[in-house]
């Protein structure tokens, strides 16, 4: 009798138990490293459109930034992404920066760090209290925070959805992926678990998103399912990130001359989920069909930023698999590379590489289509439904989904005649001044204007 008293009262203290912690890693999940260049250009493009639209505002930003000085980041948004603000910015700096780095939680990160951002998000609602709060950030649960508690009028900028339908139905195929481990998809009861834990997710995300006045997204793909999981059609709009297209429109647009090699180039940070790997694959197999006696020769330049040493380790990764290829002479790594060097190669190359899956929107391929390549994006997410789509009835680049896709691909550009490439090459360049840092300025500024009444 005592052990099925016992069980009775463990059982559910157990399962409650099991909720709050879930609830407890629902809750600011979606913190991202503080500081993230895209989210940063967002960030300046929309001061200063504000600025010039409401010459009264005070605009505040929250940093975590302690080390530089208010001038100083002003400075490095002007040197950074050519953007000058008309007013000054106050900045409100703050000291629990530390609690959402995943560094501090080795276990559980995504616990220690969602605990993390809830005091962080109190710090800064103590230290300024805004008339006016627009998260750019992605921090999706310090919406209700600063609505509810600071009585502020709150919209969003979301750059990608914290959680996508895409995200459960992996999980429910029990396919491998870069955020899907293998031991996890291996084991049915994990898988469920996960699962359960994802649709939790789901709906405190729906839940806290819905508080937002404006919500604001980045492309077609991320609509669908903040549509979906906010449930807020009514305030919801695209606003398209802005993109520098000008300084890849001054390379000149020219027909090919003969050559003796063609280059293929690809932009994106060395992460997990920009899968370079397919891309030395499918350029290992192009490679090999090319060399039956063709010419030109070929090349692969991946081009990307090395955030920290797991970035750097991956890069390693890489190299070896382009030697269990044989491909390594025909491959060239640049790491941080300057601006200019990286214009000279997209000025220099005849195909544009994506391979990243249901990309949220993709500035990369925009500048590569700006920069005037043949872009080869990947069949998904933002280059699908935005971006890689017909101009005027015209074609503007090419989708693929896999290694053989690819390859096919990348032959079928390179047996196209120079003209034909060159009026690819232009159709692309005419569609992407949808992307401009004007265009940006029209759609942001009727977004907000409800925030304003």
């Amino acid at each position: 009798a005592c052990f099925r008293l016992l069980c009775s009262l463990l059982i559910p203290a157990l399962f409650l138990s099991g909720i709050l912690c879930v609830c407890l890693v629902v809750l600011l999940w979606g913190i991202r490293l503080w500081i993230q260049q895209r989210k940063k250009q967002v960030l300046w493009c929309a001061i200063r459109t504000l600025q010039k639209k409401y010459k009264n505002i005070t605009c505040v930003v929250y940093t975590g930034d302690r080390e530089a000085t208010g001038e100083e980041i002003v400075e490095g948004a002007f040197r950074r992404f050519n953007i000058k603000l008309t007013h000054p910015v106050k900045f409100v700096f703050l000291e629990k920066r530390y609690l959402v780095e995943a560094s501090l939680y080795p276990h559980f990160t995504l616990l220690g760090q969602s605990l993390g951002s809830v005091f962080l998000g109190w710090e800064a609602l103590l230290k300024c209290v805004p008339d006016i709060y627009i998260d750019s950030m992605g921090y999706a649960f310090t919406l209700p925070l600063f609505k509810y508690l600071g009585g502020c009028r709150v919209g969003c900028y979301v750059h990608y959805p914290t959680i996508s339908t895409d995200m459960l139905s992996v999980v429910r195929n029990q396919a491998t992926r870069f955020n899907n481990a293998a031991f996890i998809t291996n084991n049915p009861l994990f898988s469920k678990f996960k699962l359960v834990y994802y649709y939790f997710f789901a709906f405190m995300y729906g839940l806290v998103g819905s508080c937002s006045d404006v919500i604001m997204v980045n492309s077609s793909w991320t609509l669908n399912h903040i549509l979906s999981l906010w449930r807020a059609a009514a305030c919801t709009s695209v606003v398209y990130p802005p993109c520098d297209v000008q300084a890849f429109l001054d390379i000149p647009l020219e027909e090919e001359e003969s050559t003796t090699e063609y280059s293929i180039v690809s932009i994106s940070q060395f992460r997990p989920e920009k899968d370079h790997p397919l891309q030395i694959r499918a350029f290992a197999k192009l490679l090999k069909e090319k060399r039956l006696g063709q010419q030109p020769s070929l090349r692969l330049i991946l081009i990307g930023g090395c955030r920290n040493q797991q970035d750097e380790e991956r890069v390693k990764h890489l190299k070896c698999l382009c030697e269990e290829l044989g491909v390594s002479n025909d491959v060239l790594f640049r790491i941080n590379i300057p601006f200019e060097e990286l214009k000279r190669h997209l000025a220099e190359a005849t195909i544009g590489l994506h391979t990243m899956w249901n990309e949220h929107f993709g500035i990369g391929v925009v500048e590569c289509m700006a920069a005037g390549t043949v872009i080869l994006a990947h069949n998904s997410g933002g280059p699908k439904l935005d971006i890689v789509v017909p101009y005027e009835g015209h074609i503007t680049g090419f989708l693929a989904e896999n290694e053989d896709n690819y390859a096919e691909t990348m032959a079928y550009i390179l047996s196209l005649a120079p003209e034909k490439r060159l009026e690819i090459r232009e159709n692309a360049r005419h569609s992407v001044h949808r992307f401009s840092d004007q265009r940006f300025e029209e759609t942001f500024l009727l977004s907000v204007e409800p925030l304003f009444k």
